[in-house]
């Protein structure tokens, strides 16, 4: 039997709690939605989160948000906004039915509040885009903290304040990086990589750990908020955009693996966990049993991301294909062609295929050396790596233009080679930017998902000169991919049609089936 050290066993009380708080409370009202109106609701988000595909555990956040703007477009008050925005979401399967305390309508109209007083009285912008993009950035953060009164992740977060912690003692940072900038930099970086939480969840909890009763922000605060609102906005996107922000990541992301088995362990038995992974052969077992079921879930997750980001761009590809294409190439060009057409179509998801099917498995040495840091963060007195950032060398002004100018050169050749192919199969010029778009956003999707499939990789891999050509070649095509799926998510005119001709007559008409129901039930009541 070993010592765990009091981190872990701060960790291991954590997951208790939580483990406490899921069990049901008698004699509390919930928000209850009609079945049959929730089963309607909830097919159309699956078909729409299909349209508007993103990674599985980001997928609420931005259906939250997604309601909470169409919600506010027509309605600025949090009193009357609150009850039917909470009963949409768990009618669209978001959150559960009948699970939900009614007394969250009330801190869910608190915090809807909160940020319509904030953009109500936010100071004149520099400019009127700067309003705008206020609003977006606001809403989304509002969207987080929805979410979290409504499903606090206290296992998730429990989680990543242990990482924090141990990650604070072993990561040594630059002298010229004092240590709030290098925690907040820990931080955004565990978020990252533990759970792979965006831009806006992490904006959220750094927004938190700023001010410590944001939640319950007094009118005095509130005002302050309001008042600086651009300058809090512009230095958490300081933190996000931190000159060494990567170099953190990738620490956080080498040895993340650790956690998230230790994570599996405690979560499958919270209450007698602590006292078995005091034994570290019980340990050792259980971390062998979770590294392989995470593996097998991660393999799927893998495939369920690549078979619907595919469909998600094959959709779009197809109604610019009815919208765009093939009218300007029957009635302008007169160069339509079905070949040309069923090529433009099939050879992104083929990529995707490609780039799917040649991912290969962590090898078995992993594993072991996921027990041993695993061993190391679980028990007292075991010895405590370092890990050091390290400040880039600056290049001089001729090697920066000697790799600006090869890079350029790099671009050239990547896209002309696809533009020239294309061109010697007939495809239009119309076609041939619509193709070089959306195999530019397949090729970004791959390798996110590539990267994805890393998740559980704590040893170094070896890279050939087979892996440093592809990366040479295939450089261009991601960056303008990154660059597009940017611009995407803003502009997908698929999503914006579903939003103006489906997303908000729908929505009446699931209200009203709803008030329909209970209609019919009330005067089923009455003839009895």
């Amino acid at each position: 039997m070993r010592e765990i050290s009091q981190t872990t066993k701060i960790l291991t009380q954590k997951y208790k709690s939580w483990y406490q708080s899921l069990q049901r409370k008698e004699n509390i009202p919930t928000i209850h939605v009609d079945e049959v109106a929730s089963k309607v609701a909830a097919f159309y988000e699956k078909i729409r989160g299909v349209v508007d595909w993103r990674e599985e555990h980001l997928m609420r956040r931005v259906a939250i948000e997604r309601i909470l703007k169409r919600r506010m477009f027509l309605q600025k008050n949090g009193d009357e906004l609150a009850s039917p925005f909470v009963s949409e979401l768990i009618r669209g399967g978001y959150f559960p039915n009948d699970k939900i305390e009614e007394t969250k309508i009330g801190l869910v109209k608190n915090l809807l509040n909160k940020y319509i007083f904030i953009l109500n009285n936010s100071p004149s912008p520099p400019a009127e885009k700067a309003k705008i993009r206020l609003y977006d950035w606001l809403l989304s953060i509002a969207a987080c903290e929805v979410e979290e009164i409504l499903d606090p992740p206290r296992r998730e977060r429990a989680l990543i304040e242990y990482m924090e912690a141990l990650m604070k003692e072993r990561i040594a940072a630059p002298p010229e990086i004092s240590e709030t900038e290098k925690d907040a930099q820990i931080s955004i970086a565990i978020q990252r990589a533990l759970f792979k939480l965006d831009r806006s969840i992490i904006g959220y909890h750094l927004l938190k750990k700023r001010y410590q009763n944001w939640l319950e922000l007094p009118p005095a605060s509130l005002e302050e908020v309001a008042k600086n609102i651009y300058l809090i906005w512009d230095g958490i996107e300081k933190d996000l955009k931190h000159r060494l922000s990567e170099k953190f990541y990738r620490i956080c992301e080498r040895y993340d693996t650790p956690y998230l088995i230790l994570g599996d362990v405690l979560s499958s038995n919270p209450l007698e966990s602590e006292e078995k992974i005091k034994e570290p052969e019980v340990l050792e077992g259980l971390v062998r049993e979770y590294y392989r079921k995470r593996a097998y879930q991660l393999k799927s997750r893998i495939r369920r991301a690549a078979f619907f980001s595919t469909i998600s761009i094959f959709l779009t590809k197809m109604l610019l294909a009815f919208a765009i294409e093939i009218p300007y190439d029957k009635y302008v060009t007169n160069e339509f062609s079905y070949q040309t057409l069923g090529l433009n179509i099939l050879i992104p998801p083929l990529l995707m295929f490609l780039l799917i099917f040649t991912i290969r498995p962590p090898r078995k040495s992993n594993l072991e050396l996921v027990m041993m840091e695993t061993m190391k963060i679980v028990y007292a007195g075991e010895r405590q790596d370092t890990y050091t950032i390290k400040i880039p060398k600056k290049r001089g002004i001729v090697l920066n233009i000697i790799i600006t100018l090869f890079y350029l050169a790099m671009f050239i050749v990547s896209f002309g080679s696809i533009w020239w192919g294309l061109t010697q199969l007939n495809f239009g010029i119309l076609s041939r930017i619509i193709f070089l778009v959306f195999f530019t956003l397949i090729c970004f999707a791959g390798v996110k998902i590539r990267e994805r499939s890393k998740e559980l990789l704590v040893e170094t891999e070896k890279e050939g000169f087979l892996s440093f050509l592809m990366d040479s070649l295939s450089l261009p095509y991601v960056r303008m991919g990154k660059w597009l799926s940017g611009q995407w998510v803003k502009y997908n005119i698929v999503v914006v049609i579903l939003i103006s001709i489906v997303d908000m007559p729908f929505t009446i008409f699931v209200e009203f089936l709803e008030q329909w129901r209970y209609f019919l039930k009330e005067k089923k009541e009455e003839i009895h």
